[in-house]
């Protein structure tokens, strides 16, 4: 019988890291209890951050050229993409663009594309004792050498980034910054010196849930698996998880989480959160969007909710289809996940075979009206982009893959944003948001390990 490996020898070749001191820590204190989100309390005021704040730029072209300039200037950041498991499971290279991938260099290029974060996700399919390949932290450090591996092929493209202003370093370079977070909290195998290994290795945010609740966390389900309000929002060890990573600088993700799990969160933030792929529950009635008042949650938290691109996400009639094609060929789907788990492509055209009735193409205008929406509920300095690009089966019309990025800004043009509202939605929202995250963990003057939680779960 095979055995999930030890995390401590994966990691030992980790360097030493240091939480640089800024300000005076913030007073410790009990948490408050459980309250609804409209009583959400705001976050400690972090610390302002210099490199948060854009550079002055030159006046853009009027006219016909003027959206393409403005997408050209702006720093444009997508939070979701999934390319990383593509390349590790069937060889491709960013470099040779297939034709199968929404993602490759050249329309990294074409699509104006300054930060992008490579998705680290990890299945529930791993958490099964002796899954292929090794458990859920053997399968997120796979992926995060992969990730290395495309940056260092193509360094005069790439550039490995942990920072705000490595983010604005590869803009004034002319290269992509590559940045990292874990999708799936199980990666983390319930252990904090684990979260800080992966925070050292360049992860900079982890969504607490995939689709499956684990050990101390509740999902929202979705795709074919029930909710399950095991800790009914976050356990203690959870509410820990959290702590800990605002105290070191990740970003807490809470897209994929159960609504009790995004008010725990809210509860007992200190610092900005994200939601890094999930769009609106007004507009689409889907389990994975947030609803009204979790926008004004995260608004009020300082927060900033990126815009999945999926069309199961986005119109309310494909939501409902998905629905129903989930509860009525269960068994069906689960054999053709099996069959297909490494051709996505074929997959989708056989889930599509199982439909009733086909669902006509969503429009761009679709996407457009979920960014609209959330900026006009949370404000538009707290909406971005979360694509999702190469995890999901079919975008909207006129997106295609990352190279159509500039067809956001021209359609927030014409309903009316200004330009530096656009900017704010292409990457400045999400800049300010884990600035204040940088600027709160200085804050609390700690060093990476050696001030480290070591609670474990098992700990009462």
């Amino acid at each position: 019988m095979r055995h999930r490996a030890r995390l401590a020898p994966c990691f030992a070749v980790a360097a030493l890291a240091t939480l640089p001191a800024c300000a005076e820590p913030p007073p410790a204190a009990a948490p408050p209890p459980r309250s609804p989100l409209a009583a959400v309390p705001a976050p400690a005021p972090a610390p302002p951050v210099a490199s948060a704040a854009p550079p002055a730029s030159a006046p853009l072209p009027e006219g016909p050229d003027h959206a393409r300039a403005l997408h050209a200037a702006a720093i444009v950041v997508d939070t979701h993409n999934d390319i990383p498991s593509k390349i590790i499971d069937t060889g491709f290279d960013l470099g040779k663009p297939d034709g199968k991938t929404h993602t490759d260099l050249p329309r990294m290029k074409s699509g104006g594309v300054t930060a992008e974060f490579f998705s680290i996700y990890v299945d529930a399919d791993y958490v099964k004792s002796g899954a292929p390949g090794g458990g859920p932290a053997r399968r997120a450090l796979d992926l995060i050498d992969v990730t290395y591996q495309q940056i260092e092929r193509h360094p005069n493209e790439l550039r490995l980034a942990t920072s705000v202003d490595d983010i604005r370093a590869a803009k004034r370079d002319g290269k992509v910054a590559v940045l990292m977070g874990i999708e799936g909290g199980h990666a983390i195998e319930d252990s904090l010196f684990a979260l800080r290994e992966f925070y050292r290795l360049g992860v900079r945010y982890m969504t607490l849930t995939h689709t499956n609740t684990n050990d101390w966390a509740d999902s929202s389900g979705g795709f074919g698996r029930a909710p399950d309000a095991r800790h009914h929002g976050l356990s203690p060890f959870g509410e820990e998880v959290v702590r800990e990573m605002q105290r070191i600088g990740m970003l807490v993700d809470v897209s994929h989480v159960s609504d009790e799990t995004v008010d725990d969160v809210l509860r007992i933030a200190r610092a900005p959160i994200i939601a890094s792929h999930s769009s609106s529950r007004a507009l689409a009635a889907h389990s994975r969007n947030l609803t009204d008042d979790q926008l004004r949650a995260i608004g009020k938290n300082g927060g900033v909710v990126m815009v999945n691109f999926f069309v199961g996400f986005l119109d309310g009639a494909r939501a409902a289809a998905d629905a129903a094609l989930f509860k009525d060929h269960a068994a069906e789907i689960k054999a053709l996940r099996a069959r297909f788990k490494d051709d996505p492509d074929k997959l989708s055209a056989a889930m599509a075979k199982l439909r009733k009735a086909p669902v006509g193409p969503t429009p761009l205008a679709v996407l457009i009206d979920h960014i609209d929406h959330v900026a006009k509920v949370a404000g538009v300095d707290h909406v971005g982009l979360g694509s999702d690009f190469d995890g999901v089966s079919e975008l909207p019309q006129g997106m295609t893959g990352i190279g159509d990025l500039p067809r956001i800004t021209e359609e927030l043009l014409k309903r009316g944003y200004s330009d530096d509202d656009v900017k704010k939605v292409l990457g400045e929202n999400l800049l300010r948001a884990m600035s204040a995250a940088e600027a709160y963990a200085r804050s609390t003057k700690t060093t990476l390990s050696g001030d480290g939680s070591t609670r474990r779960i098992t700990d009462k």
